[in-house]
């Protein structure tokens, strides 16, 4: 079995922290650093180098754009052992969430800490992201109170029509039709779930499962079965996308506000070396990842 990172703080190396991360996107411009902008990943970097007094470099799950909110979002970072042995942290890696949460503002937390071995990767180790998307038909749009986390639809929407235009994208499949181009990335992704119901507020909640997600992906595939939902389109359409190889001009992105990345399946500690190996010959073979 692999060992973690360092055994025991202070003895000269690095010790790898998994973070367990949540965030209402909507006043960030996305996960990743942006010069001049407000950014998840610099905000919690910053507070994490004050608190261990040495600079912190934080790998993530998935990159989330702007206004995209999360309650699974998973990064990792080396920390130097030396630096969770002073008195302040006295070796115990679970007292930065108390501490961070006097030093962030109240719009992102790190709800967990724990440390994991060298082999752990918050992004190449994932073996799946899961997100889900809150969608209003209703004529006046969101609920005032969930109008930050919840996207507004201008039609009547039929989910069993949105649930069978899902059910023809589900499988390992080339979803370029649904993703912004990157130069040199797959959008060869396997989509393992998507689904909808209506809540008892009326509100419209799809869940999506996938290896990993092309940028702006999840609120296209959104955007594509809501037009088949309100009766725009017809699933035949929709499933007619996955033979396009560029990017559909007829697919609607839906709504950044009404997304949020519930979670992120990893494998057992022993099988995370095996898993990262397969994840990196992936990206490399294919020009990289889109980003979660």
């Amino acid at each position: 079995m692999t060992e973690p990172a360092v055994t025991t703080p202070g003895d000269g190396g690095f010790v790898r922290l998994r973070f367990d991360i949540g965030y209402d996107g909507t006043d960030f411009a996305g996960w990743a650093r942006q010069i001049g902008q407000r950014t998840v990943c610099e905000t919690l970097e910053e507070r994490l180098s004050t608190v261990l007094r040495v600079p912190v470099r934080l790998t993530v799950a998935g990159r989330t754009d702007a206004g995209v909110h999360a309650t699974g979002q998973v990064c990792h970072a080396d920390i130097p052992a030396a630096a969770l042995a002073t008195r302040s942290i006295g070796g115990d890696p679970t007292t930065l969430v108390g501490r961070l949460a006097k030093m962030l503002p109240d719009d992102v937390r790190v709800k967990a800490v724990t440390t994991v071995t060298t082999d752990f990767d918050a992004r190449f180790s994932a073996l799946r992201r899961h997100y889900r998307y809150r969608l209003t038909d209703t004529r006046w749009g969101a609920e005032p109170t969930v109008a930050r986390i919840t996207a507004a639809w201008r039609h009547r929407l039929d989910v069993d029509a949105m649930n069978a235009a899902a059910q023809t994208l589900l499988g390992l499949n080339d979803f370029a039709a649904f993703c912004r181009r990157r130069e040199g990335a797959t959008t060869i992704r396997d989509l393992q779930r998507f689904a909808w119901t209506r809540d008892a507020d009326g509100v419209l909640v799809g869940e999506v499962s996938a290896d990993a997600f092309c940028w702006s992906m999840v609120r296209s595939l959104v955007g594509a079965v809501a037009s088949v939902g309100d009766g725009r389109r017809d699933v035949d359409w929709c499933a007619a996308l996955l033979t396009e190889r560029t990017r559909s001009s007829t697919v609607p992105v839906a709504e950044a506000r009404g997304l949020c990345l519930v979670g992120v399946d990893y494998p057992a500690a022993d099988e995370l070396a095996a898993r990262n190996e397969i994840t990196r010959d992936v990206r490399t073979s294919t020009g990289g990842c889109c980003g979660g």
